[in-house]
């Protein structure tokens, strides 16, 4: 198995993009050109990363070891964020899916009162091409039975978990009814659409909502994180009409990052 830091070696390269920001409405706040470059310095020993953006100063980072709030999955696709949700302070993270030339990343953070807060959109390409972007996810594109294979990663480093997933998606009277399934267990829960946002509200302390956004993307969210709740952080990547990737980052009862979760799944 590949290990963590020939993992992050995945996303060596300028990758040319932007880091486009939402309200927790969907609304768009501001885009932003951006080169984003990773140089492997002393035979990949050490990397040097230079974040361009804009109108901004660059930032300039090395390193040469993985920070204990990040995971890697041997295709490159990562996270990175709070390993602990605490009171009064922000909370968030950054979910990358990669594939093939292509980068998609999102952040999201919630303020020191746990409210939803900042949605950032960061889509990438490899310098010398081609960028082929899909548009913003409609409903209908999701709708039907999705199969796919799961991979979930620790923190402690402990052996990788497998499984096969089954999503299902259906409307019906207007509501979107969601059926997923993996390790035998089934979940179903129904959310109201409003535009580009679904809401997910049968329980009234765990409002969770989706956002459909450009690029084939979707992030689902709680709009409020409450200590003493579970609660997980999904990014969602329409690659093609029948192909999609799901990154969840989850967080125990206490607050703790305990795992995570990437999803590669196919309509049947």
């Amino acid at each position: 198995m590949a290990t963590q830091w020939e993992s992050l070696l995945q996303n060596l390269g300028e990758w040319q993009g932007s880091f486009t920001r939402f309200s927790p409405q969907g609304a768009l706040l501001e885009d932003i050109k951006s080169v984003v470059s990773l140089q492997g310095l002393n035979n990949n020993q050490t990397i040097r990363q230079i974040v361009s953006r804009q109108g901004q100063e660059d930032l300039v980072l090395e390193y040469s070891s993985v920070a204990k709030s990040t995971l890697f999955f041997a295709t490159g696709a990562f996270s990175q964020g709070s390993i602990q949700l605490a009171p009064f302070t922000e909370f968030g993270a950054e979910l990358g899916l990669i594939h093939e030339n292509r980068r998609l990343r999102l952040v999201q953070i919630f303020n020191k009162t746990g409210q939803l807060d900042k949605i950032t959109l960061i889509r990438e390409h490899l310098a010398r091409t081609e960028a082929v972007e899909r548009p913003s996810v409609q409903i209908d594109d999701l709708l039907g039975e999705w199969l796919g294979e799961a991979v979930t990663i620790y923190p402690d480093w402990s052996s990788p978990d497998h499984c096969s997933t089954k999503l299902n998606l259906q409307l019906d009277n207007g509501r979107l009814i969601q059926s997923l399934t993996f390790n035998e267990r089934t979940i179903t829960s129904t959310g109201t659409i409003n535009g580009c946002i679904i809401n997910f509200d049968q329980n009234p302390q765990k409002q969770v909502q989706v956002l459909l956004l450009p690029d084939g993307a979707s992030v689902t969210s709680p709009l409020q994180v409450q200590l003493r709740q579970p609660l997980f952080l999904e990014v969602g990547w329409l690659i093609r009409p029948h192909l999609r990737q799901r990154m969840i980052r989850s967080y125990n009862d206490k607050g703790e990052w305990v795992s995570l979760t990437l999803v590669t799944e196919e309509k049947v």
